[in-house]
């Protein structure tokens, strides 16, 4: 117990580093996610003959009501009633620019195109067959397609009334063009992108403020993420349950609880405070249409804690601790640094993308945050069950049937779950290539959904097996289960005959030897054993 002890005392400094240098990382994060898009310190980037900056791109439902469906572009009625469904609004959009810049350029003017991904191919254009542009070149003019220096779209035959296309200029020399306040209502379903352009090189250096706001007809929550508030709220049910049951077995068979079953415990409580903290984190995003940061910070790092002890957890019962042997021996600093390093990695990736702007990530910067998780991951897994492959073999040999029928039923289980769980990645991979676009967003939460119901699935398959009981002492360590069978004949060895005479038996050369003789046992040559 007091290698236990020292190794918790070490695992608990080495979380609280942990958070700490997490939350610096969070002090650091700028803006996360949200339906309230606000832009500052943005810069526009050089794409052919086009600058280009991308201001937000969300799942918005259409109401369920039809009597908001207008287009009505200055009709107040409509704009309020919009507020009360789905809109695109925008706030105090401004645009500034150089002062050399306005004294040599004069007239110029900033675009900001509206559409729904459906209508991509309705963006651009080019002359005579040549390369796709955004902005209207000389040659387009010329054959009447756009104006040239404008954006090049044409309308789309399936929505009517979209792309929308919205203006921003500078007159004369003036440095600051403002976008009137306005809102576009969402009449139809589906991914909608905005982007700011313009196509003056001269407008180099062109600083935007201000922001837009995304609303679904149930919320500021994006598509995507909104059928995930329902779920966390009914995970957070789901952990009530299982913790009921495990509380009132707990109590019932308190005198008998083993050490194991304390860590259960720990997790279920940290399971209980993940969900219903994501849950209000949902709620208030929901609300107010910025992410929580507070709230989001503690719901990672409880659900990041939680992801951390489960798996210690199942290694160091993996490894027979408690059961096959009494402590882990020169093994407890591994699993420290192991379990440790697991959570920062973790930490950091989790904040990243649920505080941190996710968009801006390019494709090698998640790798370089993602990859380190799913090592150590990977590693826990092997470890895992290289050990219970070595723990079977010990309570086999050792005739202990009902402990090795609970880590039989138990290797199945995380057998099942590893097996699923791979199955489940290759379909994300899948999910996720096949969906450039983000046309699927309307599934997307499934995604994430689907891990917290399979390591629950775990969890109560775990609480199961291990629930408190009046036998609960029988799965714990005896020392008197570490002789095997040839251990137990040397107990009953007979000892030397005397004859009749006084004479003893044993007196010759080859008995004496024989008492030199030392019985290997089982676990001789283990080096975990060696070091306890």
């Amino acid at each position: 117990m007091a290698a236990v002890s020292a190794a918790a005392a070490r695992l608990h400094h080495l979380l609280s580093l942990c958070v700490a240098v997490a939350g610096l990382l969070l002090m650091l994060l700028g803006g996360g996610e949200a339906s309230v898009h606000e832009y500052r310190g943005l810069g526009f980037l050089n794409k052919g003959n086009a600058f280009i900056l991308h201001a937000g791109s969300e799942g918005l439902y259409a109401p369920s009501s039809p009597a908001n469906a207008t287009t009505a572009e200055d009709d107040e009625d409509a704009a309020a009633a919009a507020v009360a469904d789905a809109f695109i609004r925008f706030d105090k959009i401004t645009f500034r620019r150089p002062k050399d810049a306005a004294k040599e350029t004069g007239s110029a003017m900033v675009q900001i195109l509206v559409f729904e991904i459906e209508d991509r191919e309705m963006i651009g254009g080019s002359a005579y067959g040549g390369q796709k542009a955004i902005c209207c070149t000389s040659d387009l003019a010329k054959l009447g397609a756009c104006t040239e220096g404008s954006v090049i779209y044409r309308p789309s035959q399936v929505n009517p009334g979209w792309p929308q296309l919205l203006f921003a200029s500078f007159d004369g020399s003036d440095t600051i063009a403002t976008l009137p306040s306005r809102i576009i209502p969402i009449t139809k379903t589906g991914m909608y992108n905005m982007y700011f352009i313009h196509c003056d090189p001269s407008l180099a250096g062109l600083e935007i403020e201000g922001q837009t706001v995304w609303k679904n007809p149930t919320g500021y929550l994006p598509g995507r993420m909104a059928p995930l508030k329902n779920f966390f709220g009914i995970m957070s049910f789901a952990f009530v349950v299982l913790g009921i049951y495990w509380f009132y077995q707990y109590m019932k068979f308190w005198r008998e609880v083993l050490p194991l079953q304390n860590c259960i415990t720990l997790v279920i409580t940290l399971g209980m405070l993940e969900m219903s903290l994501w849950y209000f984190e949902y709620a208030e995003f929901n609300e107010t249409g910025v992410r929580p940061k507070g709230i989001t910070f503690w719901a990672v790092t409880f659900g990041t804690v939680k992801r951390t002890v489960a798996r210690v957890i199942i290694l160091i019962v993996s490894m027979g601790y408690g059961v096959v042997r009494p402590s882990l021996g020169g093994l407890t600093s591994k699993v420290v640094m192991l379990g440790g390093t697991f959570f920062l990695a973790t930490e950091i990736l989790e904040l990243v993308e649920n505080l941190g702007a996710v968009n801006d990530l390019s494709g090698k910067a998640r790798l370089f945050l993602v990859y380190p998780v799913a090592i150590l991951d990977a590693a826990f897994v092997v470890w895992i069950f290289i050990s219970l492959a070595k723990t079977l073999d010990k309570l086999q040999a050792r005739r202990s049937m009902a402990k090795l029928d609970i880590y039989r039923k138990f290797t199945i289980a995380l057998a099942v779950t590893v097996l699923v769980s791979i199955g489940w990645i290759g379909y994300e991979i899948y999910f996720k290539s096949t969906d450039v676009f983000n046309e699927r967003w309307q599934y997307a939460w499934i995604i994430p959904a689907f891990w917290h119901v399979l390591s629950f699935s775990l969890l109560c398959v775990i609480s199961y097996l291990w629930a408190p009981s009046q036998n609960s002492m029988r799965f714990t360590y005896d020392a008197s289960e570490n002789f095997d069978r040839e251990d137990s004949l040397s107990l009953i060895r007979p000892g030397p005959i005397a004859s009749k005479n006084g004479w003893s038996l044993s007196s010759s050369p080859d008995t004496k030897a024989t008492k030199n003789v030392t019985v290997t046992s089982f676990d001789g040559d283990d080096e975990e054993n060696k070091r306890e």
